[in-house]
């Protein structure tokens, strides 16, 4: 494996546990409706999906209430976070590190999603890690991000260069062979309890 760049260091190493800690409650009854708004536009029942960067498994249990008969596989790149998700699910495929070094099977997930995931991405990797979830997926690719038209670099927990906000679904939609579905926002003032934060989603589809 080549060695982790400066931000999948601190996510792998510097916050993981301090997260883990912050975050192990929501209110998932809350996010499974969500999850059903984000998907409505897929033509065709969801029966798996690959979440790249799962944490704690937030979406996961609100996927086994919007979609329960979905199978799940996840890529996370904090081992606690990862020892803590594996421990309470069974999933067909997980992995432990970057995105971009996962190699997960192509087209085999109806699937592949990020949920607040690309912000922390390095902006040189964005597109290599949006052309791995575009692989991985038989058919859907959902994103969701913070939004903003121009991409500006914001302080995360006092720390500089972790967190990059900008229109991903344009950034996707001009250079990948995807049409757009959907796409929606997430208000923090009604879905904060269910672990979303202004969210904005894109739905695609490959063409």
């Amino acid at each position: 494996m080549r060695d982790l760049n400066e931000q999948e260091r601190f996510w792998a190493e510097t916050y993981a546990t301090d997260y883990i800690r912050k975050n192990t409650s929501f209110d998932h009854a809350l996010g499974a409706t969500a999850w059903k708004t984000m998907l409505k536009g897929c033509e065709t029942p969801i029966r798996s999906y690959l979440e790249c960067g799962c944490n704690i498994g937030r979406n996961v249990e609100q996927l086994a209430l919007a979609v329960p008969e979905a199978r799940g596989s996840v890529i996370e790149i904090s081992r606690p976070a990862f020892e803590f998700v594996t421990s309470r699910h069974r999933f067909d495929h997980a992995f432990n590190g970057p995105i971009l070094e996962a190699g997960m099977p192509a087209g085999a997930f109806d699937v592949v999603f990020t949920m607040g995931v690309l912000i922390h991405i390095p902006p040189d990797a964005l597109l290599p890690t949006m052309a791995t979830m575009l692989e991985a997926s038989s058919r859907y690719v959902l994103m969701g991000e913070y939004f903003s038209r121009t991409p500006t670099m914001l302080e995360y927990q006092g720390e500089r260069d972790r967190l990059f906000k900008r229109d991903f679904g344009k950034l996707f939609l001009e250079n990948f062979p995807v049409r757009l579905v959907d796409y929606g926002f997430l208000w923090g003032h009604v879905y904060d309890a269910a672990g979303f934060d202004d969210i904005t989603w894109w739905l695609f589809e490959k063409t």
